[in-house]
């Protein structure tokens, strides 16, 4: 199959620093629906032999100039060879229209990476692992379920997104409440189609209200600061297309994470508004590989881009142990 051509940003543009002990490439690769992915890729300097690698996605509507590529980067600096990749239709990455998101596309979006990474000459195919943050942490507890060749998974500040989309936060909503939801929702599609393009929402807001909950004050100081700002980010600026969402609240994606058999760190904040979703999924994984590590005082993103608070160190040893 052929890769689509993508128009790859050449310049550094990250909201972090690039690090000198990695070598940094643009690369792409393809899903089994023929969208192609842009990705950034970072191998430590002098490396040699076959290497393990790490294939890194998140947050839900970042790009891999954000949080992801800072943990691609920083697991390169201890000797993977790791990939912050954009998903489908968003950033970099092909797939029309734009700003969608799928809970069977994006899963299948880690596949591909691993795809990609299995026929590297310089990358050992029975040592590649996946790291999901925050929406993209189900993703990869998914991703995980289904493709035997992860050899370990890691989750770091992680969402449910079909079970926050279907139930709202701490299950609040009712069956009615969806029925709602799906009717105001049905309604756009046929707005959408008539228009001929397609609303979008989601994004961080531009001014946060005194009043506004914590963790919508946290995300704007992310997404909307010089700290995490960027321009192809869905968070930072229009959000996702609003009919993403019928998806994600009929295809609950954790149904077969109990049957994952390869090792999983589910890491999270003590603090963070999210933490119910990690330990909740790590209360379905079975078998003495799984561990859940809840890192003391952290909200939800800190685990972002704080390197005080982020446990490389524990992560490095985790994927050495396991693949």
């Amino acid at each position: 199959m052929d890769n689509q051509t993508l128009e790859l940003t050449q310049e550094w543009d990250k909201v972090f620093p690039k690090s000198a002990k990695v070598n940094h490439s643009k690369v792409i690769f393809h899903n089994r629906y023929g969208i192609t992915l842009a990705a950034d890729l970072y191998q430590p300097k002098e490396s040699s032999g076959k290497l393990a690698a790490i294939a890194v996605a998140g947050p839900f509507g970042a790009v891999k100039e954000q949080s992801s590529g800072l943990y691609a980067q920083t697991m390169a600096e201890k000797g993977f060879l790791a990939i912050a990749f954009d998903p489908s239709y968003t950033g970099e990455s092909g797939g029309l229209p734009r700003y969608v998101a799928s809970p069977d596309i994006n899963t299948e979006d880690f596949s591909a990476a691993v795809d990609f990474l299995s026929t590297l000459e310089n990358v050992d195919p029975e040592k590649i692992g996946i790291i999901g943050i925050c929406g993209w942490g189900g993703m990869a507890l998914n991703a995980a379920a289904i493709d035997t060749r992860i050899k370990a998974t890691v989750t770091s500040t992680m969402y449910d997104m079909t079970r926050v989309t279907a139930n709202g936060y701490f299950d609040s909503m009712s069956a009615d409440d969806r029925y709602a939801m799906r009717q105001q929702l049905n309604a756009q599609r046929t707005e959408d189609y008539k228009n001929g393009s397609y609303a979008l929402a989601g994004g961080v807001p531009d001014e946060v209200p005194e009043d506004a909950p914590f963790f919508v004050k946290d995300y704007f100081a992310y997404y909307k600061t010089e700290r995490g700002y960027h321009a192809r980010s869905l968070n930072s600026n229009g959000g996702w297309n609003v009919t993403s969402s019928l998806s994600f609240a009929n295809m609950p994606i954790l149904q077969y994470s109990h049957e994952i058999r390869n090792a999983v760190l589910i890491v999270h904040g003590e603090k963070a508004h999210s933490c119910y979703f990690s330990k909740d999924a790590f209360t379905k994984l079975i078998g003495d590989n799984k561990e859940l590590l809840i890192i003391p005082d952290a909200v939800h993103t800190d685990l972002y881009d704080n390197m005080d608070v982020i446990p490389f160190d524990k992560l490095e040893q985790f994927f050495k142990e396991n693949m």
